[in-house]
């Protein structure tokens, strides 16, 4: 079953598209990178998948359903967003920011019930964040706040997390500790992962398969092997690179040169 299809999607602001004429499919289960250069329309398409962008064209069909057809709360329950942009400027404690990924099962005036309660303490637990829970989420670090925003993300039950750059700005520790903790719910849960990454050599490690994109299209899709190759590296990034082997990872790694 596929987690995810798109067909001919196409995105763009007045007569300039951003997302030309794309289509892919995402098995459920699996853990995908999307890698790309800058202004190649990566979180564009995050955030056409989420459906805080409308598409000019096209498809998107989450689990079998048009994304059209499925209300705000339902595509809430199916698909979670981790944005570019975790700050938080508003003094909350962890616990209340991981209580808000309960919103879209309860109605207008309904109150968080234990059961709620309990899908917060076993996210914040799968995230190392339950020591945190009461603090308040202004004073934590990026690493800590990336995954506290993660653990809302978990509290929303969702078969599919979308993270639109969620190593960007940290270092190379917390980098590796939030995808070890993506992985594992990938790989312990069966959660369909999908990530824009900038660090070629991770969306390698990490991924079961990688989407490639350039000027808005799509360069290559397959195994980080199929993809990540000299010739696609050089055409989308423009810059020359040896590929080998990492004898510790297993996995493929590029160094430009």
């Amino acid at each position: 079953m596929y987690a995810l299809e798109v067909k001919n999607l196409k995105f763009g602001y007045a007569k300039d598209l951003i997302l030309k004429d794309i289509s892919f499919s995402i098995e459920k289960g699996k853990f995908i990178s999307i890698i790309g250069p800058n202004g190649s329309g990566k979180s564009t398409l995050l955030k056409n998948l989420n459906r805080i962008y409308t598409p000019k064209g096209g498809e998107i069909v989450v689990e079998s359903v048009d994304i059209n057809m499925i209300k705000a709360k339902e595509l809430a329950k199916k698909i979670a967003l981790v944005p570019q942009n975790t700050i938080i400027d508003y003094e909350f404690t962890v616990e209340d920011i991981v209580l808000m990924g309960r919103h879209p099962y309860k109605g207008r005036f309904q109150r968080e019930d234990n059961n709620d309660y309990e899908i917060v303490k076993e996210a914040l637990e799968m995230t190392n964040t339950f020591h945190l829970k009461n603090r308040i989420i202004t004073e934590l670090s990026g690493g800590e706040r990336q995954r506290v925003i993660i653990a809302k993300a978990l509290a929303q039950n969702p078969s599919i997390i979308l993270l639109d750059e969620p190593t960007s700005h940290l270092d190379i520790n917390h980098q590796i500790e939030i995808l070890n903790l993506l992985r594992k719910l990938n790989r312990e849960k069966g959660t369909t992962i999908v990530v824009v990454i900038h660090d070629i050599n991770l969306a390698s490690r990490y991924s079961d398969e990688v989407i490639m994109l350039n000027e808005g299209q799509i360069v290559g899709i397959g195994s980080p092997e199929e993809v990540i190759t000299k010739e696609n590296i050089e055409f989308a990034y423009n810059i020359k690179v040896v590929i080998e082997k990492n004898k510790y990872t297993d996995a493929i790694y590029l160094t430009a040169l």
